[in-house]
C-alpha cells in the first residue's frame, strides 16, 4: 500500500443463500479506502474469489444493513462496524 492508503476494518455478516456459497457466517475484514458505498463494497467482494462472485453474482436482489439499518447501494459505509447481507425474504 502507498502512503495515504488506509483501510478500515468491518465486521461482515451473511445470512440464507449467500452464508452458505461463502462458506462462512461472518468475518472480519479490511476495506479498502478507495471502496465508499454498500454498492462499491459488493463490487469488491465479488473479486474477493470464486465463493463471494457466486454468491454476489445476483447483487440487485441482496438486501443490505448498516448497524442493523436496511440501506440503498448508494449508502456510505464509513463508520459502520457491521455490514449484513441477506437475500430477498418472501412470505405468505
Amino acid at each position: 500500500m502507498g502512503a495515504g492508503d488506509e483501510t478500515k476494518m468491518v465486521t461482515l455478516r451473511y445470512f440464507a443463500w449467500v452464508r452458505e456459497k461463502i462458506g462462512r457466517a461472518e468475518e472480519r475484514v479490511a476495506v479498502p479506502s478507495e471502496v465508499r458505498t454498500v454498492g462499491e463494497l459488493v463490487g469488491w467482494l465479488q473479486t474477493c474469489g470464486p465463493e463471494y462472485a457466486e454468491a454476489f453474482a445476483r447483487a440487485q436482489v441482496i438486501r443490505v444493513a448498516l448497524d442493523q439499518k436496511h440501506v440503498k447501494p448508494a449508502a456510505l459505509i464509513a463508520g459502520a462496524r457491521e455490514i449484513a447481507f441477506f437475500p430477498p425474504v418472501t412470505g405468505g
